[in-house]
């Protein structure tokens, strides 16, 4: 690899542990206004110092997040269809690579879909994602979506679409936990992050962090068990506490419910960031 790329992949998967805790923001680009995820900038502010790096979309990084502060950016760049269309793997590159240079992001993001409609659009599109974001040492995460066809998260299904998207050139694959993960991350040449899923109790959701960690997995890419807690920062710290900290999942419960029970000190407000602060008066 080129040191750009080495160096962009190292914001992600962080070099002292070989892990990465990624916070999953860019579900609105399919699904609207997501339940607690209404107002992106109010639910990514108090998590963002707890995680490595953040995946969502070029509008969400504009409007939400504050670019004076250091997290490595995922940029989710396909699209194309939403949750109420007709297909979901009908999707198309839809931010350029241009974009997201100007955007200085640490990686792009984008899905296909095995064994779905537009499989082949999808391959191909990952191929030339690479070609290109190559060309400028950026590495891109393939995204094994699975639509609504849940059924298929098995260890078959899931090693066939993370090697094939590896032999395609993605230098990282985000895919779901299943049953024999081990098979499908042994089976992967490049490093392995797994989606959170759908919302769990937040003792499933790190008995789910944990059991992927051990079977190989570098990371997790975890959203609504974050955000949709009723206490996130908690969440997202006893998540770190095992993909970073090797705890396990009771430490992590232990820790999590310890957390929830002290006291949420208030967030800092800047000056520019409070709409409430009265004008001041210009001297005559």
């Amino acid at each position: 690899m080129d040191w750009g790329l080495k160096n962009r992949i190292s914001r992600i998967i962080k070099p002292e542990d070989n892990r990465a805790v990624m916070l999953a923001v860019d579900h609105g680009y399919f699904l609207g206004p997501t339940e607690r995820l209404e107002i992106p900038r109010k639910t990514i502010r108090p998590l963002l110092k707890y995680c490595d790096s953040i995946m969502l979309t070029r509008g969400v990084l504009r409007t939400s997040v504050d670019a004076s502060f250091p997290v490595p950016i995922v940029l989710r760049v396909s699209g194309g269809s939403s949750i109420i269309g007709a297909d979901l793997s009908n999707e198309k590159i839809v931010t350029s690579v241009r974009d997201a240079i100007r955007l200085n992001v640490s990686a792009l993001a984008m899905s296909i879909f095995i064994g779905a409609k537009y499989e082949h659009n999808s391959l191909v599109n990952l191929g030339n994602l690479v070609n290109e974001a190559e060309e400028y040492g950026i590495p891109v995460l393939a995204v094994t979506a699975v639509g609504k066809e849940l059924e298929k998260r098995d260890a078959r299904y899931l090693s066939l679409s993370c090697r094939i998207a590896a032999e395609f050139g993605a230098h990282i694959i985000k895919t779901y936990y299943c049953e024999d993960f081990e098979k499908v991350v042994s089976s992967c040449p490049v490093p392995v992050i797994i989606a959170g899923g759908p919302k769990l109790k937040e003792r499933e959701a790190l008995e789910l962090t944990f059991n992927a960690i051990n079977a190989g997995a570098v990371g997790v890419d975890m959203g609504r068990n974050i955000w949709q807690s009723d206490n996130p920062v908690p969440m997202i710290k006893a998540v770190r506490s095992i993909v970073h900290e090797h705890a396990n999942v009771q430490q992590a419960y232990d820790l999590f419910k310890k957390l929830v029970k002290e006291p949420q000190k208030p967030l800092a407000i800047s000056q520019k960031q409070n709409n409430k602060q009265k004008p001041t008066k210009q001297k005559k």
